[in-house]
Parts: C-alpha cells; structure tokens; sequence
C-alpha cells in the first residue's frame, strides 16, 4: 500500500512539473513572421528616429468631433469615436469619363496594350474595351463606370476614404493642359477634389506623373503652381520636417527617369534653381524601383523614397522581403521610407500578357500580409495602393459581382463590397496603436 501511494505521489509529482514546463516553454514562444488576422502582439525589429510628424492644416471641425492631434482626428457619432489618421495615404486617381459628363467614356475604354515582342502580341487580344458591360478592369465598381467630374461620384469616393481611415488622398496629377497618353487634362477638377475632401476632413497631397518633357525646370514652376494654387486651401497636406518646419509633401512618380545630377540643381541648397530654403521648399519623396535607386535618390537630394506598385516582387522596391534593408538605408541617411502595399494585382484586361505579375487577393490576405510586413519596418508613413485603380486591380474602392455576355468580373465576394474599406480602417487603427507604443 506504501509502496503504491509512494508511486501515485510521484506521477503526480512529474505530472505537474511537465504541465510547469510546457506552460512556461509557451511563454517564450514569439509570434510567427507569417499572416495574422488581427496582428495582435506583433514583434517589431529595431528602433526607427521619430523625424517627421505629419502635421493637419485647417482641418474641418465636423460636428461632435472630440480630439485633434498631429497624426488624427477623432470623432464621436452615435455612440461611438472613430478616426482618420494622417500617416495613412492612398493614391487617387481622376481620369475617368462618361458620355453624360465628359462626352464620352475615358479610360474605361482603355485599349489592350500590345506587348513590345510582335511574336508574344499576336497571341493576345488587341484593341479596345466597349463601356458600360466591357470595362478596362477585371473588377467592376459599386458606382458602374463613372466620371471623375461627377460630384456625386466625389463625394461618394471621400465617404469611402473618410471610412477606410485614410487622412491623405495622394493625387494623381499633370499640370494644366496635360494629360496621359490615354486620357483627358484633369487638372481643372483639383479644386472640387480639395473642396470635397475638406469636407471630411481628408487632406490631399500631390502624386506628379512623368508627363512629357518634364524636367527639374518644369518641375520647379509645377511646385510654385501648386504651392501657389492651393498651399491655403484647408485639406492641402503639409508635414513636420526633422527640422521642424512645416512643408508640402510631394511624391514624384518615375523619378528615376531623370538623373541625379539633375534632380540636385533643384533639390539641395546649393543647385542653380533650388526650392530649399525657399516658399517653395517641401518634402519630396522619389520612386524607388531598382535597388541601384535608393543611392541615385540620396544623391539627388530627394527627402525619402516610397514604393508604390502592389504586386509584391515585381520590383526589388516593392518586394516586401527588401523592405527592412531598404529602412536601414533611408534611417542611417534621414530619409522616409514611404513603404506602398496593396490588395492584389490584376492588369490583365489592359495588358493581358502581363499575367505573370498578378497577385491573388486571396479574401483579403494578401492585402493584410502587406500591411503587416509595412508595419514591422516602423514607418512614419503607409501609402495604399490605390483607392481606384481599376485597370491594374489594385483599388479597395467598392466592386460589386457582374456577368455580361463576353465578360465575368472578379469580386469581393464572399464578402461586402466594403471589405477592402473595412481592412484598411481595422489596420490603420493597430498602425496607429504601435506608434504609440514605438514613441513611448
């Protein structure tokens, strides 16, 4: 009898050190580099400087609104705070057209670029898209194909950004009289773009594309024009520098296309026609594409670099495995790192040879697993890419199911139309709690 209870006292004895042992192992465990729906607990390398703080001017106070700080603004409805934050940006774009507003449809008709190879182009479909049941995308919007001079479309796209949390619309622009290769100027609606934004507390930056003869000279009387037009309109963005001042933050859309050299006449103190130290002084963050840029950038005397395109390993910038070396960089030189992620890619209805680059959205988890490899490099700022557009499959806009005859779109579904919106709002809020906790 002694001998059995001396027995049962030592199982006892090794069953509690084991259920000790496996408890205190599980408490060493860190989470997992790989996907996490909500990201709870998430292990950030390295301390990131704190810089550069965005900085709201003249935001609207809306009714109810209860805090405003220097990343956010708060407010209360129903029963319920929500926010926008301003270290989340999103890229606009304004080339869309109709017949009953422009005349006719531009850019829904987009025609199916031939690859450069005549051999690889005759085995794919060429000419052009026919609107409204044949659209330039592989999505179909909520709003059907719709002009971007509609202010019911304006407005509707504000409330949506105003929901996805996004406090910056990064706009697409060409100067006045200039337009892409496919569209129509746009630069006459920039001021209903500012107006609307205003309204919900949206700021709007400027996305300079690489329109034809653009050159540093032109790009000098492009800022004056800008800075001239709109510094003073409520929803223009401006960003606290590491210096403290409060400037305009530019992104410059194929920067690498002209060279370093040139670039520094205008973007260091001592080139012949500089922008330092002037009224017209900014942040101006270039493109980085191939790895040999991010050098080429510091030479030219750029501010920081971001990365726009959203197919993750389409270029060494892009490539979320590149992004921890790419922060090392721009912190040991004072540079932003404007990381870009996206929900997925699909440009096939405009370049459909191009199928080598589309990236699944997998339900959302594409898009979440960038925003996640994002947050773990600690930057100041995150840009989406985009909020429309549509061609290249990179918009959280709403889309909704659609079947033609000739065409079956891509959706959401199983999901609502919103959920892009709604993933973006949930990771701009954790965003937003991590810097906290990275300032503190």
């Amino acid at each position: 009898m002694t001998r059995l209870r001396k027995k049962a006292f030592i199982a006892l004895f090794l069953f509690t050190l084991f259920i000790f042992g496996t408890m205190m192992g599980l408490r060493t465990l860190k989470p997992s580099d790989g996907f996490s729906d909500l990201a709870p607990g998430m292990e950030f390398g390295g301390e990131g400087p704190d810089r550069r703080r965005p900085v709201p001017n003249g935001v609207v106070v809306s009714p109810g609104q209860s805090h405003l700080s220097d990343t956010k603004v708060v407010f209360t409805k129903s029963d319920r705070d929500y926010s926008i934050f301003y270290d989340v940006h999103i890229f606009y774009y304004l080339w869309y057209g109709t017949p009953q507003m422009d005349s006719k449809y531009i850019h829904w008709d987009h025609v199916l670029v031939p690859h450069w190879d005549p051999k690889i182009a005759a085995s794919h479909a060429q000419g052009r898209h026919t609107p409204p049941e044949d659209i330039a995308s592989s999505y179909y919007p909520d709003l059907g194909p719709y002009s971007s001079r509609d202010p019911r479309v304006l407005e509707s796209h504000m409330a949506q950004i105003e929901a996805a949390a996004a406090g910056v619309l990064v706009l697409s622009w060409y100067p006045p009289g200039v337009a892409d290769n496919h569209g129509a100027p746009t630069e006459d609606l920039v001021p209903a773009v500012m107006d609307a934004a205003h309204r919900h507390s949206i700021k709007v930056a400027f996305h300079i594309q690489p329109y034809k003869g653009r050159t540093d000279q032109s790009m000098h009387d492009n800022i004056k024009y800008i800075i001239d037009r709109y510094g003073k309109h409520g929803a223009f963005y401006r960003f606290k520098s590491s210096a403290g001042q409060i400037l305009p933050l530019f992104y410059i859309y194929d920067s690498y296309l002209t060279p370093p050299e040139t670039w520094a006449e205008l973007l260091t103190t001592s080139g012949s026609h500089t922008l330092r130290g002037t009224p017209y002084d900014g942040v101006f963050i270039a493109l980085i594409v191939e790895e040999r840029h991010k050098h080429d950038i510091l030479a030219s005397g750029f501010d920081g670099m971001y990365t726009y395109f959203a197919s993750n390993g389409f270029s060494f910038g892009s490539s979320h495995q590149n992004w921890k070396a790419i922060k090392a960089f721009c912190d040991g030189n004072n540079l932003l790192f404007v990381p870009s992620v996206g929900p997925g890619y699909v440009d096939t209805a405009v370049r459909p040879w191009n199928n080598h680059n589309t990236r699944n959205r997998v339900n959302g988890r594409y898009y979440e697993t960038a925003l996640q490899a994002a947050l773990s490099v600690r930057p100041e700022i995150v840009t989406i890419t985009s909020f429309n557009e549509w061609h290249e499959g990179t918009q959280i806009e709403k889309a909704v199911p659609k079947k033609t005859l000739t065409r079956l779109y891509l959706d959401y579904q199983p999901h609502r139309p919103d959920l892009y919106l709604e993933l973006t709002r949930r990771w701009a809020e954790h965003f937003n709690k991590e810097k906290d906790k990275w300032l503190m």
